[in-house]
């Protein structure tokens, strides 16, 4: 089992930034993925950005040049920094490890953080 545990979401205005971090524990395997996803008011939750353990990242079309994902692999911490909010990014934030074996992906997710982009 993985625990994951978010921080780091809020209010902040338009054009503003925050920075969200999720602290993973557990059974981490080796090879795996650390992401983020979300989900906004009636929509499907999607893939914010994802970072590989082999440090591949990757991002949504929306969130390139604004959003940088990183990870601290020795806490296995990963980092979201969302600079140049839009009220459109407005959303539950959740963090996701996927642990990959052949054959197989394990799937887990926070609890959810809210962020919230209004004047």
């Amino acid at each position: 089992q993985v625990q994951l545990v978010e921080s780091g979401g809020g209010l902040v205005e338009p054009g503003g930034s925050l920075r969200l971090s999720c602290a993973a524990s557990g059974n981490i395997f080796s090879s795996n993925i650390m992401g983020w996803y979300r989900q906004r008011p009636g929509k499907e939750r999607e893939l914010v950005a994802g970072a590989s353990s082999g440090g591949v990242t990757n991002y949504a079309d929306s969130v390139k040049g604004r959003f940088t994902i990183s990870r601290d692999n020795a806490k296995n911490t990963v980092y979201l920094q969302m600079n140049s909010l839009k009220p459109e990014d407005t959303a539950v934030y959740y963090c996701n490890v996927k642990n990959l074996r052949i054959g197989a992906t394990y799937d887990y997710w926070g609890q959810g953080t809210q962020v919230t982009v209004s004047s």
